[in-house]
Parts: C-alpha cells; structure tokens; sequence
C-alpha cells in the first residue's frame, strides 16, 4: 500500500501556490483528459494571452478566477507511481488567514512560496508561525518567479539564509529549499537545465519520497468518543478515531474523567470484528461491563494524562471582532465542549522578530499566548505530546462560529501552579470595561434547588447585560479549586454563580476566604414546588431563600434584587438580610 503524504501550499498572494500545483498536476500526467481540454480552453481567456493557466485547476470560485487570487482552501487527491497525496491549496490574502489555518491543521508538511523579487515578507513569516503552531514538523521553501531574477544563485541563496534564520526557533524535523517557475516548469517534476547549481531534487520527486511518519504506534493509547453507539438493547459500543498507540481485546482501559477501568470485549474496523487496532483507524469498541462514557470522555492506557479546568496556550484569533480577557466562548478541545473564559492574555507574539509584546487585546490574525478557565474538568494534554487533546478551538457561543484555534502549552490544574503575572490590567479595569463589579454568588443548600436557581439567576443578569461564569463543581473535584477558579473570574471582572454541594460550613468560610469581599452565600432552605430533597444546616448565608414560601421565579427575582445595588456600586455585604 502507497504511503500518504498531506500537504499545504501557502505564502502571500500571487508568488504562485495554485500555478504551482497546477503545473505539477498537468506535467506529471495526473489530469483526466476532459480535465486537461478543459484547462486548455478555459486558459484562452485567462490572463497568460492564451498560454495554460496552471492556477485554473485549483481556483475554482469565479470570485478567484476574477480576482487572481485564491480564497477558499483547495483540495487536491492525486497518486504517482511512488506515493498518494491529498494537496490543501490555502490562500495567502491576509483577510483569509484563518483558510490557510484550516489548512494548515490536518497536513504533514507545508510548501510556502516566496516571489524571488521580494523575498520572505510578512506573510512569509505569518505562515511559517502558523504552520509551528499546528504542529508541522516538515517545511519545504519554493522560491518561486526565479525566471524573473535570471536564475540568480545568489539571490537564491540570500532568501534561503534569511528563511533559515526564520526557522531557527522552531522545531521543525526537514526544511528543503527548492528553487522554482512555477508557470515555466522549472525543477517542478524534475531538475531544470536553468538551475545547474542547484544539486538537490526537484519539487515532486522530494515529495514522494519525505519521510513524515510519526510513530504513535510507540505512544500509550488514547482515543477521544466521538459517539455511543446503541442500535438495540444488546449492543453499546464507543466509537472514535484512535489517536496514539494500539489496542487489543481484552486490553484493560481507563475511561475518562470518571477513571473507571473495563475490559476491551469486542473492536469493529467498520463492521468486521478485529483482535487489534491501532492508531489513524476509526474504530467501535465495546467493553466488559457498563461504564459512564459519553461523547467527549477519553479511553486510555496512560494514566498520566491530566484532567484540568484552566490552561495555557497560544492561539491565533480570526474573529473580527477584539478579543480582551473576560470574554466568553464555547471551548472544544478533542470530541467535548464546554463553556469558558479568557481570563488573562500573557503577551502577543510579533510576527516579524518572534518577540513578546504586552497586550492588552488582541486583534484578527495575531497569535498571542492566554490563559483560560473552564467551566468543568477536561481531558487535555500539551500540543507537543499528543495533538488530539493538545489542540483546541473557541466558538462564538452568538454566531456559533470560529473565533480562534489553538495549542496548549500546560494545564494550570493547581494553585501551585498559578503563576499571577504582574500586568496593569488590574481587576478593576477588567470590571470598568464591563460596567460591573466582580461577585461570586456562592448557591448551596437543597439539591438541586441550588442549581435550579443559579441558572434561574444567571438568565436574569445576562438578560440585563451583565457578564457571568455559571461554574459546578465535578465530582471529585475540592471546594478548594472550585473557589480558586471563581476568584479567577472575579479578576477577570465577571459575575460568577457557582453551584455548590457544599454541606460544611468550614468548607463554606475556606471559600470565602480564598474569594474575599466578593463572596455572597445564597442558602436555599426547603424546597421550591415539586422538589423533596432534604436541607444542610446553614451557617452564617448573605441571602437566604426559603423554598417553600417562594416559586423559583420570585427567588430569583429577589436574589437579583439584592445584589444589583453591588453589581452598580460597592457596597457593604452587611446590607443583606435574611427573607
């Protein structure tokens, strides 16, 4: 069987990503005939005076051909007598940076094209930092237009210096640089007469034979679930794409977050039974015994892989709106998604020097490195040892669209490993901006009438334009971490409610000592209509709720009351009485 090799093409725009792959396809004899008399004919029209267009191949979209430029990403699939390809042409407009980071995510390797006349630019060293940031470990550099600088060697050889500088603070496993004329044909498919000083392979023959493979067949194995499958009372298996390592029936696994162990009884690849499998096969795998896994759980051999509820990472933003710290947005990290908050941007990354800069925001196409908080546990790991659960996206929880992709650096699972950066983004400016106070409204007391009336809350300060962290501790999980993470909020100048079991009262004043002055305990006693859930004692609550006077509605109603005089102007907590 053929190995496969993924690739991008990228660079700025019209140093020839799409006439490259074109010429590539068409002189190595890899277009259908209708394919290639198509081009032929389209090519009459196009903007060469009657020479063949190469980029017309891949620049589908009219808007493209109109323009000369390419703006969605392209997909090509071809096989040579030596390897299979599947080819992403991205785009190298600015505005269309998040394209060529789609792109980017699923390749082995990258072709990035620098124009002979200009050299590594800007969005020369965008790219190469993006293509590090989703994991590329292969490189190759097409200095392209060399016909324009009558094959210059020394030209060439000043732009592959400047690159190699470039690339000296990544970890990229090959770099090849390769000199080419894309529309002419120039060491595309094999070796050009006009380059003799160039010794190395032409662009095609070094691409069927790159050696990308990883070896996550050596890794423990891990994989994301994608889906429960259960067509009838007799079956229930986990499917999903294994990500690293390999598995066996009758392996034991580890599922995630919930840690129980089963056995592995039966694995499908498709809808045949198979005593193994192993890593970039999907696959369905029943288990033993029953066991609490839903989509976003993690079936594993390793238990070191960490559950956590904050991190950090870097990102590329691609909204075109600002991102500042406070903001929420829906986070998905493998097959799970839950909601969570930028509480702090560390510093932006200048695209030309690679150095850090102190910012405050960020704007579309910056990459920076940030810090986030969840709203529960999830299963991750640092980009660098495993990309499934490394990588992540944040969505607009309003347009449901991609506001930003990125790598995770480590999980800030501890208080011990919370590092508090001085910046001169103090709290108060991050709750200025919001036209807020911070507040941790701590609900406890019957279960679940808490909960219930946590979220009954939550609706009625969103609906007002106040900015909130609905936040419930997971099993397992202390009240000790649960008001760190609530406290963080706060700095970030958010509301956060908070839905606790928490019965102690010692547990209770642990958390209003972490939290300080911003620490309001809502204690629901008795039961709302509908509810038979038994009571804790109550210690010494700001706001206390009593069920059975009250619908859920009105005890809402009057929590936000109390509060709203805080939320506008601080005020002493000794105002709150008891209804």
């Amino acid at each position: 069987m053929k190995s496969l090799l993924k690739f991008i093409t990228c660079g700025s725009v019209d140093d020839g990503k799409s006439t490259l792959i074109g010429h590539m396809l068409y002189e190595a004899k890899l277009l259908f005939a209708d394919q290639e008399r198509a081009l032929e004919l389209d090519s009459r029209l196009g903007s060469r005076g009657g020479k063949i267009d190469y980029s017309l191949l891949l620049d589908g979209l009219l808007a493209e051909r109109e323009q000369g430029i390419t703006i969605d990403v392209a997909y090509r699939y071809f096989t040579t007598d030596h390897r299979s390809f599947i080819v992403a042409d991205t785009p190298g407009h600015v505005e269309y940076t998040r394209n060529m980071a789609v792109g980017a995510s699923f390749a082995d390797l990258a072709i990035i094209l620098a124009d002979a006349t200009k050299g590594v630019i800007t969005q020369t060293k965008r790219h190469t930092r993006i293509c590090a940031l989703m994991g590329i470990k292969h490189l190759v550099l097409a200095v392209n237009k060399m016909d324009l600088v009558n094959f210059d060697p020394q030209k060439f050889e000043a732009i592959k210096q400047e690159f190699s500088q470039l690339t000296a603070e990544f970890h990229y496993e090959s770099i090849q640089v390769i000199p080419v004329s894309a529309t002419e044909g120039d060491n595309i498919t094999k070796n050009s007469l006009n380059t003799p000083w160039y010794e190395g392979l032409a662009l095609l023959p070094y691409l069927e034979q790159v050696d990308v493979h990883q070896t996550d067949d050596t890794k423990q194995f891990m994989m994301p679930i994608q889906r429960v499958c259960r067509p009838d009372h007799t079956f229930r298996g986990f499917q999903g794409q294994i990500e690293a390592g390999s598995i066996a029936v009758g392996d034991e696994l580890t599922t995630l977050p919930s840690r129980e162990k089963a056995k592995v009884k039966r694995i499908l690849v498709t809808d045949q039974d198979r005593n193994t499998a192993h890593a970039g096969q999907p696959v369905t795998i029943q288990l033993d015994r029953e066991v609490d896994v839903s989509r976003g759980c993690v079936f594993t051999k390793d238990h070191q892989i960490q559950e956590a509820n904050s991190f950090s990472a870097t990102i590329l933003w691609m909204d075109d709106s600002v991102l500042t710290p406070g903001k929420n947005y829906l986070v998905k990290v493998g097959t799970k998604i839950l909601p969570g908050t930028v509480t702090a941007i560390i510093h932006k990354i200048d695209i030309n020097t690679g150095n850090t800069v102190p910012a405050d925001h960020i704007v579309k196409n910056e990459l920076a490195k940030c810090e986030f908080s969840l709203s529960d546990n999830i299963v991750l790991d640092s980009f660098e040892n495993n990309k499934s659960i490394g990588g992540f996206i944040l969505i607009d929880r309003v347009s449901n669209m991609t506001s930003a992709c990125g790598v995770i650096e480590q999980s800030l699972q501890s208080s011990d490993s919370l590092v508090r950066l001085d910046t001169e983004i103090t709290r108060e400016v991050r709750a200025q901006q919001k036209g807020q106070n911070p507040l941790t409204l701590w609900f406890t007391g019957t279960v679940p009438d808490h909960s219930a009336l946590a979220k009954e809350v939550e609706k009625r300060l969103v609906s007002t334009g106040h900015h909130t962290m609905l936040l419930k501790n997971a099993q397992g999980e202390s009240l000790q971490r649960l008001a760190e993470v609530a406290k963080l909020m706060n700095d970030a100048g958010l509301i956060a409610l908070v839905s606790s079991d928490s019965p102690i009262e010692n547990d209770r004043e642990t958390a209003r000592d972490i939290i300080g002055k911003e620490y309001i305990e809502v204690y629901v006693n008795g039961s709302f209509a509908g509810s038979s859930s038994t009571t804790d004692t109550p210690g010494n609550p700001e706001i206390e709720i009593d069920a059975s006077k009250l619908s859920i509605e009105e005890a809402a109603n009057y929590v936000v009351k109390r509060i709203i005089k805080y939320l506008i102007n601080e005020s002493s907590h000794g105002e709150f009485l008891n209804f």
